[in-house]
């Protein structure tokens, strides 16, 4: 509406808005509104700036829920929704802890040895112990596979 003014201005505004059926104050509180944005515009500017910082706070790594806890608990009330519309319009986004996709094993590093020589059968209950994951929990608590291959060398003997 308002370009089609802009592109004609010998035809009047006037005249434009009779024959599109809109009403003139129609049209000027349209023009207000691009001269000065309302309270909830304003109100967003100030938002993106606040969670910009948060963002770049974090080092790039919060994404909207964390975002918006912390808006949270410096008292900003604020809804969650608004915040990812706000974090999305700005194109900002945290990074998801799978983002990578899978691991890749560094082809410069040494491969742990096969203590089992891949002999999985084991001469007595609670004798070996073998796993293909980074972590293990055991009731002693979190071990590491290198630690747990050890373990195998010495109940294996």
């Amino acid at each position: 509406m308002t370009a089609l003014v802009d592109e004609h201005p010998h035809l009047g505004v006037e005249c434009v808005l009779r024959e599109l059926s809109i009403a003139s104050s129609t049209y000027y509180r349209w023009r207000r509104a691009e001269r000065e944005p309302c309270e909830r515009r304003r109100r967003d500017v100030e938002l993106t700036e606040q969670i910009k910082e948060i963002h770049a706070d974090s080092g790039g790594i919060y994404g909207s829920p964390r975002v918006h806890a912390v808006l949270k608990r410096e008292g900003v009330h604020v809804g969650r929704k608004r915040v990812e519309r706000l974090m999305r319009e700005a194109e900002i986004a945290g990074i998801s802890p799978r983002r990578g996709g899978f691991t890749r094993r560094d082809p410069k590093a040494t491969l742990a040895p096969d203590l089992v020589e891949r002999d999985f059968t084991a001469p007595a209950p609670n004798r070996l112990w073998v796993t293909d994951l980074t972590m293990i929990t055991t009731s002693e608590g979190s071990r590491r596979q290198p630690e747990a291959s050890r373990d195998t060398e010495r109940t294996r003997s």
